[in-house]
């Protein structure tokens, strides 16, 4: 069984929107890289759809959740948009550095073409071992698992996370939501969010 399949209590997995580097293809990382004008449309959209289903649900998005964000621009950007359009203070959210992106190292800021002629070898592993294998100067999805786990279970009430691709990926597997070996290609959309309920999933 997944490490917190059993999680007792309810997760709202936001994406944060696009930014430049994404529409390019670049490996962001740690880099701290703003939304553009079409990440923070989908960080408006995405905080108006939880707005209509905490509505339609009877859920007070105001006292029945907390919220938590990485402190990267691009993720604590993406909450106060989303709580914005949510009806909510756009600021009363917390950040926790458990939260950051997967480290790409000195592959950050290059694309997929980029590295593969640069580093052919390592690109063809990356691409073979996802799951464990490191970046040059990076970090494994693999090792994500111990500042990521610690951080959920020490979650005391249902919660919103605005987080990374790579971050999602590494809670899809801790919540039992993928396998480790069909987190290879997965991406996360950055227009729509999942709810996680008791092992349920439901992609708003």
């Amino acid at each position: 069984m997944s490490p917190l399949a059993n999680h007792p209590h309810d997760l709202v997995v936001v994406r944060h929107g696009q930014t430049d580097w994404n529409a390019a293809l670049r490996l962001q990382g740690r880099e701290d890289i703003p939304l553009n004008d079409t990440g923070r449309a989908q960080a408006r959209r995405n905080g108006a759809a939880f707005a209509e289903r905490c509505a339609r649900l009877g859920l007070d998005p105001a006292t029945h959740y907390d919220y938590l964000a990485s402190p990267l621009s691009r993720a604590s950007e993406t909450m106060r948009l989303f709580r914005e359009a949510a009806g909510l203070d756009p600021l009363a959210f917390r950040t926790d550095e458990r939260l950051v992106e997967i480290d790409f190292g000195r592959w950050s800021g290059l694309t997929g073409a980029e590295i593969e002629a640069r580093d052919p070898e390592e690109w063809a592993l990356r691409h073979t071992e996802n799951w464990h294998h490191v970046p040059p100067g990076g970090e494994s999805s693999a090792a994500a698992i111990d500042r990521l786990t610690p951080l959920v279970q020490a979650l005391a009430r249902p919660t919103v996370l605005v987080t990374h691709g790579g971050v999602n990926r590494v809670l899809s597997v801790l919540l039992g939501i993928l396998a480790v070996a069909e987190t290879r290609g997965f991406t996360t959309p950055q227009d729509r969010f999942y709810v996680w309920s008791g092992g349920t999933v439901e992609w708003v």
